[in-house]
């Protein structure tokens, strides 16, 4: 069985639900030994770590709000403590309140950066000194970065930052044989997904099966695999880049001729 991940240990931020939980198995049934961020269902959180501990992985449970740089710390040392190093960190949560640009409240703006902007600039500085040479960053981006969706103004915004970010710290890491990538899906169909999009979930997923080349919505698990490139000797000269997974869809025009 291919193992290429035997040894590494790996924190995950969002790692109870969604691509976070499957990266977690994916990277557990690779070998590695998995820090699980939670931010209030543990219940999720256990669930993932029984599947990593049967994968034969390590597990940790690391509950923190992201908002909050003291508990980002504390998770960071946390997981450093327990497993001796960290090879491998994924930023992969995110929080936002889905309004109209016009509707949006200031604490709505400094939550959403605080997570995807503040939260990684901070867990990046603690992650490095536990980190090794091959160590590897990967953030988890989205196609509101570089495209219009309804509702996500503040969201697309600080996910353009987070791509901006992963590209200095890639510069700033290199001489320490660090790795930094991001990748970006589009839709994919995630628990979260369906609860924000709520009644009109069926009418969404079925405009989104016309709009993309491929035709469907992505599995996490497809997410998921991406990353696992970028952590794995294969991504070995692969750096500063943002790798869109997202079936063609921002290949496509607004307007047919």
């Amino acid at each position: 069985m291919d193992r290429p991940f035997q040894g590494k240990t790996v924190l995950i931020t969002g790692a109870s639900r969604g691509i976070g939980r499957a990266l977690a198995i994916l990277l557990a049934e690779g070998g590695a030994s998995v820090a699980i961020n939670f931010r209030r269902n543990r219940e999720r959180a256990e669930d993932v770590a029984r599947a990593v501990r049967e994968c034969g992985g390590d597990a940790l449970l690391c509950q923190a709000d992201l908002e909050d740089p003291d508990e980002i710390r504390e998770m960071v040392e946390k997981t450093g403590r327990t497993f001796g190093k960290l090879d491998i960190f994924v930023a992969n949560a995110a929080a936002t309140a889905f309004k109209p640009l016009e509707d949006v409240k200031l604490h709505n703006i400094h939550r959403t950066m605080a997570i995807t902007v503040d939260g990684f600039i901070v867990a990046v500085q603690e992650v490095v000194p536990w980190m090794g040479e091959g160590g590897r960053i990967v953030a988890v981006s989205g196609f509101d970065s570089m495209r219009f969706l309804p509702r996500h103004g503040v969201l697309g915004p600080a996910k353009a930052a987070l791509e901006a970010l992963v590209r200095y710290w890639a510069t700033e890491l290199a001489d320490r044989g660090i790795l930094v990538n991001a990748v970006c899906p589009g839709f994919v169909e995630t628990d979260s997904a369906k609860f924000y999009c709520g009644a009109a979930w069926d009418d969404i997923k079925e405009r989104v099966r016309d709009a993309v080349p491929l035709g469907r919505m992505a599995d996490p698990s497809e997410v998921a695999d991406v990353i696992r490139f970028f952590c794995s000797p294969a991504g070995s000269y692969v750096t500063g880049q943002t790798l869109v997974v997202d079936g063609g869809l921002t290949l496509r025009s607004a307007v047919e001729i």
